[in-house]
Formats: C-alpha cells, structure tokens, sequence
C-alpha cells in the first residue's frame, strides 16, 4: 500500500505580501497557503506524514530568506507542529544537499503531494527531482505561488508564469489537480 506525505515547500515570510517586511512577495501567496492548510490540516487527520522545506540563503547578501531571520521562518498560517520534520535547503531543489530522501524514505512515504512556491523554480525543481527518485507526485496547483517575471523585455503576469510551469509539470511529471480534487482522496 503506498504512503503519501504532503511536501510543503517554502511557505516563508517573506513571500507573503502581508507579512511585514516581506523581501519578496509573490502573487496570491495568500491564497495557495489557504489552500495548503486545507491538506496539512487532512493530512494531519488522517494521521499522514507532513514535510515542511524551508530555504535559507547561505550569506546576507541574499535578496531574501536571509540567514536567521524572521522572513526566512515558516509562516504561521502553514507552521509546522511537534513531529513534523523540517528540511532545511540552501538550493533550489528540496533534494540537493539535504536530509529530504532519507526522511522519506524512513517515513516509507511512496507518493508526494506538493505544494508552496514558487511555481516557477522549487516547486518545479523538487516535482522533477521527486519523480526521477520513483516517486509519483501529485501537484495542488492552487496552493502554489509565484510572480511576474520579464524575459527579454517582455513581462509575464505570474497567472501567466504559474500556467506555464503547471501545464509543462502535467504534461509529464505530476498529477496536477485542485485542493478540492486532491482532498477528497485523503477523506
């Protein structure tokens, strides 16, 4: 029988555009947590296993997620509790040069459900790197944020930038679905 856990990945103060002193707010991170809480608040029910990533730039000259900081802790509304592991990362993928695999592996968790931001580089990072491990990942697309991004003069509205990377990321890594959709498998 397999094991799903919920990856809550980078849910942080400083993506959150009503935190104060965010260093950089994403597009309707608000929203995704709301939806993130939905399943960490199943998972935790049905007594599933909960990750939480939280990445730290290693110096101070980071532009955000600064070493130590208040903008680089988990945010309250998705805060973890006793038991749930926290990962810490310093890269982009939740994998590289952390203790992830090895948690779930000794969780003898076989699927992913992820969530968190941004859409466009750790949550495509860790679906990929997932997948290549044999691990079957579903996505909750509306619990996932991310922002405006410009490519050679040309700017792309984050709705825009998270379609792109969800559609690519359905197309051949993830199931991507709703929190509603998702929910109603753990219930």
């Amino acid at each position: 029988m397999s094991k799903t856990a919920l990856l809550l990945i980078d849910f942080q103060n400083d993506y959150y555009p009503t935190y104060s002193g965010a260093k950089w707010a994403l597009s309707g991170t608000e929203a995704a947590a709301a939806n993130a809480q939905k399943l960490l608040s199943t998972f935790r029910k049905q007594g599933l296993p909960v990750i939480h990533v939280r990445h730290e730039f290693p110096t101070e000259q980071a532009p955000f997620f600064l070493p130590n900081s208040q903008g680089a802790q988990i945010h309250d509304s998705v805060a973890p509790i006793d038991g749930e592991p926290v990962i810490l990362k310093h890269e982009i993928n939740s994998f590289r040069d952390t203790e992830l695999k090895a948690t779930l592996e000794k969780l003898n968790v076989t699927k992913l459900v992820v969530v968190g931001a941004m859409s466009h580089m750790c949550i495509d990072a860790v679906t990929r790197a997932a997948v290549d491990f044999g691990y079957p990942v579903q996505l909750a697309h509306d619990a996932c944020a991310t922002l405006d991004l410009e490519f050679n003069g040309t700017k792309v509205p984050a709705e825009q930038v998270h379609a792109a990377f969800m559609a690519a990321l359905g197309f051949a890594y993830a199931e991507v679905e709703s929190t509603d959709n998702l929910l109603t498998q753990f219930q």
